[in-house]
């Protein structure tokens, strides 16, 4: 008794003074809006549409096949920024240390899987192939991961908000606000100010360029065979005249004469093709590269360039695809006079056509040119330190021994 009516005046007090009102800032109603307003249409988008992420166990089974298959090379194409990756896709030879190297590169849109028919095929012609995925294609990198400045207005906080749903799980706010009773925004706010943006790969042609002479460098090559299809021709033509030493010869598969190539509409609709293109910011990466190709271009100014002079070449064209395409290849050929030209029996995407066709064709030429002399660097499995102490002490003992001892 004495506890309650010890309480009662307090109760009493209590009823006559007024609620203090709760103390809510401008920034926190304004972010429950930034918050509430896009969840309808989060739920929405994730249950009717598929994530742009493409784990391996969800990749069809042939590209799974061919992803098992390649390897990834680290290239820094620019300083101060994240490394790129590169997928490489090599068989390993058919024949015993092949002497010649062909590398592969695929034109717009396409990647090293299209064409993993076509160096299947080469690899049992007793050479070793390389198809290699450019910045933004296939299997390698097609963003880079840069600080954003700022904030965006209302529509980047919501951005935001939804990458964070979609990294954290749909119900992480929600799970935040029974936890502590009041929705995470100072953590949101203090995130989206040390926060990074994916931004799609636009690399201009030096810079693709300059990934070519990476990969050659990182797998030992020494001079290659190029085989180029499509607009293949104008992401690498400047880097070929400028490193010829680095180029054995140029086959040139279907490569119009404006270099522009022609964009594989039918390939996009296979479910494989559409996966590479939808994964990350595939789309949007594929586009910008593209519009960095020279669409100024003279291929008869670059096949006549003091670098090409003395390159062997071979240009293959489709026969029976069209009169005006048969035209065209005229019009190729008659720009590059000292090229060889050869005809095959498929249409513009021979890879998937005729691989049978055009890796014979690829192989006659390769080989009936003199052959590669490639220089292996021999690496020692000894430490160099410890190398060091070896060679003096077989040099202080040389010195010690005048009768000497001969090597073989």
């Amino acid at each position: 008794m004495a506890i309650i009516t010890e309480q009662e005046p307090d109760q009493q007090q209590q009823q006559h003074q007024p609620k203090q009102p709760t103390k809510t800032t401008p920034n926190q109603l304004s972010f429950c809006l930034y918050f509430t307003l896009p969840i309808s249409l989060i739920t929405l988008y994730y249950l009717f549409t598929s994530s742009p992420q493409t784990s391996f166990l969800n990749l069809p089974t042939t590209l799974r096949h061919h992803y098992s298959n390649g390897r990834f090379i680290q290239l820094q194409t620019r300083p101060n920024q994240q490394p790129i990756n590169i997928f490489t896709f090599q068989p390993p030879p058919l024949t015993p240390t092949p002497s010649e190297t062909v590398l592969i590169l695929h034109g717009q849109a396409l990647s090293s899987y299209s064409y993993r028919n076509l160096v299947q095929s080469l690899c049992t012609k007793g050479v070793r192939v390389i198809a290699v995925d450019l910045p933004g294609y296939g299997f390698s990198d097609k963003s880079l991961q840069v600080s954003a400045d700022g904030f965006d207005g209302f529509f980047g906080r919501v951005t935001y908000v939804y990458s964070q749903i979609r990294e954290k799980g749909f119900f992480w706010a929600f799970d935040q606000i029974v936890e502590t009773g009041q929705i995470p925004y100072e953590e949101i706010i203090k995130r989206m100010s040390e926060r990074k943006v994916s931004k799609p790969i636009d690399l201009g042609l030096e810079e693709i360029g300059k990934v070519f002479g990476e990969v050659i460098a990182a797998l030992e090559l020494g001079s290659v065979h190029f085989v180029l299809h499509d607009s293949a021709l104008g992401f690498c033509a400047n880097w070929v005249s400028e490193n010829s030493d680095l180029v054995s010869s140029l086959t040139l598969i279907d490569t119009g004469i404006d270099n522009l190539g022609a964009f594989p509409v039918w390939l996009l609709e296979g479910d494989a093709n559409r996966v590479l293109l939808k994964a990350g910011d595939g789309r949007k990466a594929v586009v910008a590269i593209g519009k960095n190709l020279n669409s100024s271009f003279d291929l008869a100014e670059w096949g006549g360039s003091d670098g090409l002079k003395d390159m062997p070449m071979q240009l293959i064209w489709a026969s029976g695809w069209s009169e005006e395409w048969s035209r065209e290849g005229k019009r190729v050929a008659g720009a590059l006079p000292r090229a060889k030209f050869v005809t095959h029996s498929g249409g513009r995407w021979a890879q998937e056509d005729v691989a049978i066709e055009i890796a014979e064709k690829i192989s006659q030429f390769v080989l009936s040119l003199p052959k590669t002399v490639r220089k292996v660097k021999q690496e020692s499995s000894i430490p160099d330190h410890i190398q060091k102490n070896l060679d003096e002490a077989n040099s202080d003992d040389g010195h010690d021994n005048h009768h000497g001892h001969g090597r073989t």
